[in-house]
Order: C-alpha cells, then structure tokens, then sequence
C-alpha cells in the first residue's frame, strides 16, 4: 500500500509540474532554418565518384516547417545519372550539441544523418561514412548568395587524402 501511495504522490507532482511548465518556443537557432522553408528548383552536375556516376542533376524542393515550428520537412523529387527519384529530409536544431541536424531518405535507397553549423551565409555538414570498404568524410557547404539563390558543394576525403567535389548545384527560390 505503501508503494501505491508513493506512486500516486509521484505522479500527481510530476502532472503538475508539467502542467505549470509552458510549451517551449522555437529559439534564433531554429528560425534560422526558415531560409529553406519554400519551394526550391535546383539544377547542377554530379561527378563520377565512389558515390555514382557523373551527369547533370536537376529537382524540386518543397520546405515547410512541421508543427510547432522547430523542425523543417523538405519532400523533393529528382532526376540525376542513376535515373528519377523522390526524397525527403527534416533539418532541426540540436540544443544539446549546438549543432544543425539533416536527416535525409530518398527512394534509390540512400539515407544519411549529417550536424552542421552556419556562419553568416555559409551552412556547413559533416560526416563519416563507409564507402566502398573506406571511410570517407563527407563536407557540403551550401552558400546563401540572396534570399531566393544558394550554391550547393559535396566534396569527400577518403581515409584522410585529398578533398574532392562530388557534386555542385544552384537552387533558385520559386516565386
């Protein structure tokens, strides 16, 4: 009986703590992500590489911001060297880190996490990844260049050699 008494006082007081505790709002770092937030036309050129083969790479991109304004859902649809596909990615805000997140799945049968951080107009995503038996760091800077233009760069460094460009693209914002 004990135990049950306890039990109840516990939860009516984490109830009420809850319950006194407003929602919280979206901060600076999460609004920043709002840039995205729309729909984007993209076009540029993949490089033979590890990753596929070369060619030119065209889309669509539609950003909104889920509920609650703390993360961005992106579906696009695009046309590359390994044919037509559809994606989808969500960029949020890691307080704990203090880093962007992106994650993203697509229907060729990628999917990939990558943390970034931004510097005034230049957005930049690390990570590492096993790629033909190696381990290759993986870098894309994404560069504002206007409120409606931002450049794309995916380069890679297999076992800490050189870097090299896998991928350059343009978005346009459409009005």
């Amino acid at each position: 009986m004990k135990r049950l008494a306890v039990a109840v006082i516990v939860g009516i007081f984490v109830t009420g703590a809850f319950a006194q505790t407003a929602a919280p709002k979206p901060g600076p770092e999460q609004k920043r992500i709002g840039y995205f937030a729309g729909k984007w036309n993209w076009e540029g050129e993949s490089k033979p590489s590890p990753m596929g083969p070369g060619g030119k790479v065209t889309g669509t991109e539609n950003c909104s911001w889920y509920e609650g304004g703390f993360h961005l859902v992106c579906h696009n649809d695009f046309t590359g060297p390994r044919g037509k596909a559809k994606g989808q990615s969500i960029m949020g805000y890691d307080p704990t880190a203090g880093t962007y997140t992106y994650y993203a799945i697509n229907s060729i049968g990628e999917g990939f996490f990558v943390r970034g951080n931004v510097t005034d107009a230049v957005w930049t995503w690390d990570a590492e990844m096993p790629v033909e038996g190696k381990s290759m760091k993986m870098k894309v800077t994404i560069t504002e260049q206007s409120p409606t233009v931002y450049t794309f760069k995916m380069e890679g460094s297999f076992d800490g050699g050189p870097w090299t460009v896998f991928e350059e693209a343009k978005a346009t914002k459409a009005s």
